[in-house]
């Protein structure tokens, strides 16, 4: 159900913690020293991240003369350190500069603003016009982007299996988005409702993407974090929405462990019991839904999914199961018993996720 305060401690990484741990294994010194500062740095991010929880997150009040209707972004450069906010090298408005991270961040939150507000009338990821704020080139060979509960961090990548985290508009609309999640259904960040967590983000994170570029859900790719993966990987991508599972096989990296049904569900303790993992079941539900369906996919696909994890019916401990049938009670009250239901009835069995 939709929280009105008191949001679980949750610090949200694009990049999961058995990938950063893998890397810091490696015996090539310039793949293991920047994995495990990585996973220092963030074992710190999120210890502040709890804190912050308990004492109470600083409240964001609009800039004077904001509107409903348009974003307000600022952009911070944090010059390698780790201090933040970091100088503040871009406002609302500013024409680009010479930076072109900075140009995307900039970019990307104004793509995420655009989807949530033009598809589901939604402003910002509040709904009430929140700020967004966004820090980059956080550290270095940083090799993450997150969501701290306030801002978006993106660090510079390695340059040897990570590039800059800018680069994919699907990352930033990834991490955003875990704050429209923070706002509306609040899921708990630990097994199941932790993979949807990550899937919500995921899926929005790819119609972001989508959006921005104009394509149906034929023309896209599915991938997240396309561009992202150095040269040297055997990779497209961190996940594959379309085939779990597939988007990376690399002697460093290993292969992607991701499943498409509940044959291959992941049980474990690590990675908050999963969620990065286990996000390929109802991240493929998603996408046989909008194949299914056709067209641009967060128009009629999108519209169930923003509907359920905004009705206030979805409970943060929500199972795979409590939210394949809130999708089917809401393509049958938004769209009757016509294809939509059919589609989505069809999706979560050919997962293997009961919906009735």
């Amino acid at each position: 159900m939709t929280t009105t305060g008191g949001f679980e401690p949750v610090f949200c990484t694009i990049i999961p913690p058995h990938v950063l741990d893998r890397l810091a294994r490696s015996e090539d010194p310039a793949l293991a020293g920047p994995a495990r500062q990585t996973l220092e740095r963030d074992a710190y991010e999120r210890a502040h991240r709890q804190l912050t929880t308990v004492l109470g997150a600083p409240s964001v009040a609009p800039p004077p003369h904001a509107t409903a209707d348009r974003p307000h972004r600022t952009i911070h450069d944090a010059r390698h350190g780790q201090d933040l906010p970091g100088t503040k090298v871009r406002g609302e408005g500013e024409e680009p500069g010479q930076d072109a991270t900075v140009n995307r961040a900039y970019a990307g939150l104004g793509a995420t603003f655009e989807l949530y507000l033009n598809a589901y009338g939604r402003s910002s990821i509040d709904g009430e016009g929140l700020p967004l704020d966004a820090t980059v080139h956080f550290d270095r060979d940083y090799n993450n982007a997150f969501w701290n509960g306030e801002r978006m961090v993106f660090g510079d990548g390695d340059g040897e299996i990570f590039l800059d985290f800018t680069i994919p508009v699907d990352v930033i609309g990834h991490e955003l988005t875990h704050g429209v999640t923070q706002y509306t259904a609040n899921l708990t960040y630990f097994g199941q409702p932790g993979a949807l967590n990550e899937s919500m983000s995921d899926v929005f994170g790819s119609l972001i993407k989508q959006y921005t570029l104009g394509q149906t859900a034929a023309e896209a790719d599915w991938l997240i974090g396309a561009g992202l993966l150095a040269p040297r990987v055997n990779g497209s991508a961190l996940r594959s929405m379309k085939e779990p599972g597939s988007a990376y096989d690399d002697e460093v990296l290993g292969k992607d462990p991701q499943p498409g049904t509940m044959d291959g569900y992941v049980r474990t303790g690590r990675d908050n019991g999963g969620v990065h993992i286990n996000s390929g079941i109802p991240n493929h539900a998603f996408y046989l839904v909008a194949e299914a369906l056709g067209g641009h996919a967060w128009e009629r696909a999108g519209q169930l999914w923003y509907d359920v994890l905004t009705g206030g019916e979805l409970p943060e401990q929500a199972l795979f199961s409590d939210f394949a049938r809130l999708t089917l009670a809401a393509a049958r009250a938004r769209y009757g018993e016509g294809e939509e239901l059919q589609a989505v009835g069809k999706a979560w069995e050919q997962v293997g996720v009961p919906a009735a």
